[in-house]
């Protein structure tokens, strides 16, 4: 009698049967992949849409792939085949690509719509694992995604092929997005109502304390002077300047109390001897996304934003983030 596996054991089982697919795929890539991904710009250009259709468990793959493709500038729907016999064919134009996901190529609610959808003038794609099946003899070209085995013991429930499916459609996206030139502002005008948008859409100057209302010191202030006009900007850093603005350094809680910690006279002393010279800063035509990974990387809590000439503009705080939705 065999020894029960634990819970783990099944579970890092699954992963490793899903990676092995994964790979599978991926070194399977090629031309019909291309004439894929070909097709599908082809069909962008000349004003039509990806459509994909499936069932069951494909079909909500391709819903996600819809998705994904229309968020990186590549106009896609999905087209649920039942409800395509009763109207949804309408969905279907000239120029459109009508992409089919079956691994077995054999499901019949799918194939039965098929024929009329050709008889409307679009090119059909198959995706499948048989390239021998009915939904591959009905196509115009086909793209085969054999994977070894399913996750599932009984090699029955759509686990491994459903992870490749996606995984194909997240390249296919990618490079689609590659083709297009698509940008990080092509992506926030598509998502204007999220944290994501708002990253990728937003500058340095949106998000930022302006220097009129931030501590910014000139260096010959005090540590005394300094906290004082920390305390009314509210804020937990001091930006210094000189008399034109420029950007000199920066002090914050965090250097007052190392400070402090070792010099009973530290409120005396003048910014120029204690602050951090050239400190971190971000132009103001910097993006937030970019800001954020700044921030992330660097582990600090406050950027000066500066403009072209290296003058003071203000400061992001990343308390502040929080409430503009950005973090």
């Amino acid at each position: 009698m065999s020894e029960k596996r634990t819970t783990l054991q099944i579970a890092r089982e699954v992963f490793d049967i899903e990676l092995e697919g994964i790979t599978t795929l991926r070194d399977n890539l090629g031309g019909s992949f291309e004439k894929l991904a070909d097709r599908c710009a082809l069909a962008i250009a000349a004003g039509g849409k990806i459509v994909l259709t499936g069932v069951g468990k494909s079909g909500y793959i391709g819903k996600k792939i819809a998705a994904t493709l229309s968020s990186v500038g590549n106009p896609a729907v999905f087209m649920h085949p039942v409800e395509a016999r009763h109207g949804d064919l309408g969905l279907l134009q000239k120029n459109d690509l009508l992409i089919a996901l079956s691994y077995s190529g054999e499901t019949e609610e799918l194939l039965v719509v098929l024929n009329p959808a050709k008889r409307l003038g679009v090119e059909l794609a198959a995706i499948t694992g048989n390239k021998e099946s009915s939904l591959a003899k009905m196509s115009d070209f086909v793209l085969e995604m054999a994977v070894p085995r399913e996750a599932c013991p009984f090699n029955l429930a759509p686990t491994t092929t459903t992870t490749a499916l996606l995984v194909l459609g997240d390249a296919l996206a990618m490079v689609l997005l590659d083709k297009n030139g698509f940008t990080k502002s092509d992506y926030g005008r598509r998502h204007p109502g999220g944290a994501i948008g708002r990253m990728v859409t937003m500058k340095a100057s949106d998000v930022m304390r302006k220097a009129a209302d931030a501590a910014v010191v000139p260096p010959d202030f005090t540590v005394r002077e300094t906290l004082y006009a920390m305390s009314h900007a509210r804020s937990g850093a001091a930006v210094i300047a000189d008399a034109d603005g420029h950007l000199l350094g920066i002090f914050t809680d965090g250097d007052f109390r190392r400070s402090a910690a070792q010099d009973d006279a530290v409120l005396t002393r003048k910014m120029q001897e204690i602050m951090t010279p050239s400190p971190i800063s971000v132009n103001v035509e910097s993006m937030v996304v970019d800001v954020i990974k700044l921030i992330e990387k660097r582990h600090v809590d406050d950027l000066v934003v500066v403009d072209d000439d290296n003058k003071v503009a203000g400061i992001i705080d990343i308390q502040d983030l929080p409430g503009l939705k950005i973090m």
